[in-house]
């Protein structure tokens, strides 16, 4: 098929509304990375989700709406839930929820699971084609399984051209690590960092959240051990590179091919972390070093995403 480059206005925005009712694949915007939206109640749209993304279909999906009310026709929610959406939606924060047994959603978009990914995003355009639809959306990253996450229109066309209908540009994406993913069960559970700190999230509740184990069943987006993946090989805090080796810096280092911060700051580096992965991964194979990146804030998110790029890949 060919796949449209829908505009951020009324006429685009009509146009990915009437493809999604119709139950077909439009990528758009959110502040952290590029979604690949479908219809979350119509069975075929979700399941084309797995086949243009080549994803597996035990992993489940996040579901996007316009606003608290819509969230509430589909998991139940409670008083954690209430206090976080209050400080930190509309944004990039996923909460997980028990499903609503009359939710309508098409059990491909929880696994299975009793329980439901969903969220708030905060991209204008994101919120507009929301508001045009009026309906549940069911978006993972606009890439191929495993691959960069795409933080531009360009990287869904690269990725997913002549599988999906449309991608709406709305330019780059802000915060450029996919949403902070929190399990509201009997503790708060972080399932995945992301682009909301734990540090803030903690102070939201007032209470330290529980940390997930590698080892724990999938229960939320994002927890392939081989995820994110260039290419080429990935290496990861190093001090000294080897020869061959391009550096993907951060701070103020020699030699650094491409630079998450030279200043040194989370915020710029997870903003450019998936831009200078695709830029390196269309640059050839030659293998990526990385220099080291703070355990704290965003650099947790950051460097979840660094080791799953790293890891030994799933085929």
């Amino acid at each position: 098929m060919d796949t449209e480059t829908l505009s951020p206005d009324a006429t685009g925005f009509a146009r990915a509304a009437s493809v999604l009712q119709g139950g077909g694949l439009v990528s758009f915007p959110t502040e952290t990375v590029y979604g690949l939206g479908a219809d979350a109640r119509q069975d075929k749209a979700v399941a084309r989700i797995f086949e243009a993304k080549n994803r597996p279909t035990f992993n489940p999906l996040i579901v996007h709406v316009a606003d608290v009310a819509a969230t509430k026709r589909y998991v139940h929610w409670n008083d954690m839930a209430n206090r976080l959406a209050a400080a930190f939606w509309p944004g990039p924060l996923t909460l997980v929820l028990p499903l609503r047994d009359d939710s309508g959603l098409s059990p491909l978009v929880t696994a299975s699971l009793p329980t439901l990914a969903i969220r708030v995003p905060e991209h204008p355009v994101a919120q507009a084609l929301l508001s045009e639809f009026d309906g549940p959306v069911a978006a993972p990253s606009a890439n191929p399984s495993g691959k960069i996450s795409p933080t531009r229109a360009q990287h869904v066309i690269n990725g997913l051209s002549g599988r999906i209908e449309a991608v709406v540009d709305g330019g780059d994406c802000g915060v450029g690590v996919e949403s902070t993913i929190l399990g509201l069960f009997d503790e708060p559970t972080l399932l995945r960092p992301g682009g909301l700190p734990q540090e803030a999230i903690e102070a939201a509740l007032g209470r330290p959240v529980v940390i997930r184990s590698e080892a724990d069943p999938l229960t939320a987006p994002g927890q392939m051990l081989s995820h994110y993946a260039p290419g080429a090989s990935v290496r990861l805090n190093v001090v000294e590179i080897a020869e061959g080796e391009r550096l993907l810096g951060f701070g103020k280092v020699d030699g650094a091919t491409l630079n998450l911060s030279a200043a040194g700051d989370l915020t710029e580096a997870a903003a450019n972390l998936f831009h200078h992965l695709h830029a390196l991964d269309a640059d050839g194979d030659t293998p990526i070093a990385v220099s080291p990146i703070p355990e704290h804030g965003l650099g947790r998110a950051i460097n979840d995403r660094l080791r799953r790029a790293a890891a030994p890949r799933d085929t």
